[in-house]
């Protein structure tokens, strides 16, 4: 058994019941369910849609996002989230960056890294070589001027957690701004990249090994291995080239209004909805929000 979930922006809420009908009526579905009215609704069906992703682009020119998936343990245990461009709408390194006068230049390439163009490892040595001399304190600034939330994170985190599951932050971004970010939005834990700083300024490097792709495969085989979990049950969480790695090995892996390519090699894609489209993947109506 399958279910299609169905997904519109909260602050929109355009989700027709027409469009949750007729797709059901087409598919041969079961009862349509309501998680939120007019934003989200889910109906299972006995195999996957041929047409599916046909109807997938009708619904992106809609504002609603479609997700076909298997409905049994579609409830996770884990979250393993990435930070910048996912639960932030920033980019850390953008942000200080800016703030030494070389936003322009940083940013590009960010972009390329998170496109996959380049090595994530490389272009994050290159993008901290040259924040060298930016005082230290300058990161506390950028979180209280530039920082802003994804909505929805704290309902994602709190209503996990309620029901038993762990949450896990694991960014390529720096453990200055995953710690408080992790707090803020009730994480258990966070693992990220340490800017290294000598006088109250900083040297231009980052701690090694990088936390890149690789490494966040490796973070989410460690801790569901200590917490006793399989990746199968985890729903991860990322935007950018250096997340596809664990979006492919957890159980189900969602791509949030990722770059293009990145969202072309994931089968779940949220580009409407916020961080509480992953509660109404796992069957979470908003009554049940913590």
């Amino acid at each position: 058994m399958f279910v299609i979930t169905l997904v519109a922006n909260p602050e929109r809420r355009k989700l027709e019941p027409a469009l949750v009908a007729s797709l059901r009526n087409a598919w041969g579905g079961g009862d349509a369910s309501w998680l939120a009215p007019d934003e989200a609704a889910e109906f299972a069906v006995a195999e996957l849609p041929g047409n599916r992703w046909d109807v997938w682009r009708d619904c992106q020119d809609a504002g609603v996002d479609l997700v076909a998936q298997r409905g049994a343990g579609r409830r996770k245990k884990m979250l393993m989230a990435d930070m910048d461009s996912t639960l932030i709408r920033q980019e850390c390194v953008d942000e200080l960056a800016a703030e030494a006068g070389v936003g322009t230049r940083v940013a590009a390439i960010t972009a390329r890294a998170m496109n996959g163009e380049i090595e994530f490892e490389a272009a994050l040595r290159e993008r901290v070589a040259l924040l060298k001399g930016l005082p230290v304190d300058v990161i506390a600034k950028v979180l209280d001027e530039r920082i802003t939330c994804v909505p929805g994170g704290r309902a994602l985190v709190a209503t996990m957690r309620a029901n038993g599951a762990h949450a896990a932050l694991v960014s390529g971004g720096f453990t200055a701004f995953s710690s408080v970010v992790a707090g803020h939005l009730g994480f258990d834990e966070h693992r990220a990249n340490t800017l290294h700083e000598a006088d109250g300024l900083l040297t231009g490097t980052v701690g090694e090994p990088i936390l890149g792709r690789d490494a966040k495969v490796v973070a989410l085989n460690q801790i569901t291995g200590r917490l006793g979990l399989s990746a199968d049950d985890v729903i991860a969480v990322g935007d950018g080239a250096n997340d596809l790695g664990m979006l492919g090995l957890a159980g189900t892996g969602v791509a949030l209004h990722a770059k293009p390519s990145v969202a072309a090699q994931c089968d779940v894609r949220i580009n409407h909805g916020d961080l509480t489209a992953l509660l109404y993947l796992q069957g979470y109506s908003r009554e049940e929000f913590a």
